[in-house]
């Protein structure tokens, strides 16, 4: 079978039982950096050396396929350099592949940054979205956000310090400066940090510079979503005034929280 077993964030003392006994016995580790995976066993002290494959986001696509079939004869373990395979992390294709193919997976769960960071956020936990690493071109990031900003969840994000403080000042403008946003640093490690605030001090905060992994927590939105007639009569109201209608959904939309999509169709449908 396949195990999918989830590795320390930072703190070596998080790994569990389970996992040190798994690598104790592993014939076969499919690791997103060989390198990190050697560092890792040594350690754990643990003295077996089983065969590692790199498995990382640049060939998952192309190994899936025999790791798989190995899977069928002998375990393989599928380790990331930190956290839980599959989540941001390689794992999802060969998990897909294997599910196909009738291989069984199962899981030694353990550390997660992104739970990690939401437990100590003190934002809501009861519902929650996460939302990965933003994109990297400004463009496609800053209207990926916006599509968030009605969002009543609580989002987790992930970041690279160099782009940290420009998404955090995206946010601010896609949610309000006001909106509560925790940023949680080096969690489990020497120098961890969680800085808490609204998104526009938050930035402040960024912009002298910041170090290490990153997890941002933002609040969800309060908004509550108005009813669709009233929303409709905002649109119609809008083009009454000379406003084409499409556009009108739209404004009507990121007001509301409401679909564009939803806004045009029952406007037109009113007319």
């Amino acid at each position: 079978m396949i195990i999918l077993a989830a590795t320390p964030i930072g703190n070596l003392g998080d790994a569990s039982r389970r996992l040190v006994e798994l690598l104790e016995q592993a014939p076969v580790v499919a690791a997103e950096d060989t390198r990190t995976t050697q560092r890792l066993l040594a350690g754990l002290g643990i003295a077996n050396r089983p065969r590692l494959i790199a498995l990382h986001d640049h060939n998952e696509r192309q190994k899936a396929a025999e790791l798989v079939e190995l899977a069928r004869d002998e375990d393989l373990v599928v380790l990331t350099d930190a956290g839980m395979p599959t989540v941001s992390d390689p794992g999802y294709g060969l998990v897909q592949t294997a599910a196909a193919a009738g291989v069984d997976v199962t899981v030694v769960p353990g550390p997660s940054a992104v739970l990690a960071a939401l437990a100590v956020s003190g934002l809501p936990t009861d519902r929650f979205t996460f939302e990965g690493f933003p994109a990297r071109k400004p463009g496609d990031r800053r209207r990926a956000l916006a599509a968030l900003a009605a969002e009543p969840r609580t989002m987790v994000f992930f970041e690279a310090p160099t782009r940290v403080a420009q998404t955090l000042a995206d946010m601010a403008a896609a949610f309000g400066g006001d909106r509560r946003a925790v940023v949680a640093r080096e969690l489990t490690k020497l120098h961890e940090e969680v800085a808490r605030g609204t998104l526009d001090e938050l930035v402040g905060w960024a912009e002298a510079g910041v170090r290490g992994e990153l997890a941002i927590v933002v609040a969800g939105s309060e908004r509550r979503e108005t009813p669709l007639e009233d929303a409709v009569a905002q649109v119609l109201a809008l083009v009454a005034d000379g406003g084409r209608l499409k556009e009108a959904a739209a404004e009507v939309a990121a007001a509301t929280g409401r679909s564009s999509r939803e806004l045009y169709q029952a406007a037109l449908a009113a007319r």
